[in-house]
């Protein structure tokens, strides 16, 4: 393919004999729509639904973190699959919110379901859960794991300016979690690509609070604890890299489009997937959208989407579904699973 994207990955891979055994989500309870956001915010509903295709968000209450969705809809995902927490034997939480920067939010999140095993976080932002079940998969491919519990998590509205009217109502709070263990022989990803660009890194990103930044009450007062986006930069270049990572992870498996039976693309904006929709000449009928009711929930945004789509009968044994994530760093996860 010509001009790829920068850091864009000549190898692609696979990783077969793994399944999903079960998936859980959770949203916190309370919805902000965008009538309220237009009282708050001062911005216009409508225009908020025609950029983006967001009616409303769901925002975590004070006390409740990161950590606390995660768990709970990993605690959903071990129910729903019958498994004890004992038989977890490792744990990998995709964020970029953990509750604290030291320890990792997978450390809280085993603590709170019982968890005994290696528990670490993943931080590739809004492709976090790409990230994570890759690794996931991996150790079961090889046998260091027999039952992992893979979770894409993020608590948004703590890292986005409340004043920003243009990001604010873009974001929304939520978790995923699966649980993998082995499978058949042509289960799993049949083909995947993992990307960065650092060269994007300034595009989306929080300035202060880190080694490079560490933060003061100067750089509190002028907000550089936000998140900051160059918005028409970002869109453009997540519409080309879900193109084009389509096209490799499509010909690399030897399958084409209508050989899918499930489309999950990261919930960041609807003409994000809108446009994918036309250059990949997606079926809108096989492209699960749920950003409408959920906003961008980031890591939490595809595994949410799956639990969505399985509860709707959407899925079954066999069927091939594409899924793709996209976010800061810029970095990217696209692949094609058997379910």
């Amino acid at each position: 393919m010509s001009d790829p994207l920068p850091g864009m990955p000549s190898r692609l891979a696979q990783v077969l004999g793994v399944q999903v055994l079960a998936v859980g989500g959770y949203v916190p309870e309370r919805v902000a729509t965008n009538a309220e956001l237009q009282a708050t915010l001062d911005c216009d509903a409508d225009w908020i639904l025609q950029r983006t295709g967001i009616r409303e968000r769901r925002i975590a209450p004070p006390g409740m973190a990161t950590s606390h969705m995660a768990a709970a809809a990993g605690r959903l995902c071990l129910e729903r699959a019958g498994v004890p927490a004992s038989e977890v034997d490792l744990l990998v939480v995709g964020t970029f919110t953990p509750d604290m920067p030291v320890p990792a939010a997978a450390c809280l999140v085993q603590e709170r379901l019982g968890i005994r095993a290696p528990a670490f976080d993943v931080h590739a932002a809004c492709s976090g859960f790409m990230y994570a079940l890759v690794t996931g998969m991996q150790f079961v491919k090889t046998g260091a794991s027999c039952k992992a519990l893979v979770i894409g998590a993020d608590c948004n509205s703590r890292i986005v300016n409340p004043r920003d009217k243009r990001s604010y109502p873009l974001f929304g709070d939520g978790a995923g979690a699966v649980l993998l263990g082995p499978g058949a022989p042509d289960q799993g990803l049949v083909s995947y690509t993992l990307g960065t660009a650092g060269s994007g890194a300034e595009l989306l990103c929080i300035p202060a609070g880190g080694s490079l930044l560490p933060m003061t009450p100067e750089l509190l007062a002028q907000e550089r604890h936000f998140l900051v986006m160059e918005g028409r930069a970002v869109f453009k270049w997540a519409v080309r890299v879900v193109e084009q990572t389509t096209h490799l992870v499509l010909d690399h498996a030897g399958l084409r489009v209508s050989d899918l039976k499930l489309i999950l693309l990261h919930q960041a904006n609807v003409r994000i997937l809108e446009a994918a929709i036309t250059s990949l000449g997606f079926d809108p009928a096989k492209v699960l959208i749920n950003l409408d009711r959920l906003g961008n929930t980031s890591a939490g945004s595809i595994p949410l989407a799956l639990e969505q789509a399985l509860a709707e009968g959407r899925v079954q044994r066999g069927d091939l579904m594409l899924l793709s994530g996209f976010g800061a760093g810029l970095t990217w996860g696209t692949g094609i699973l058997r379910w």
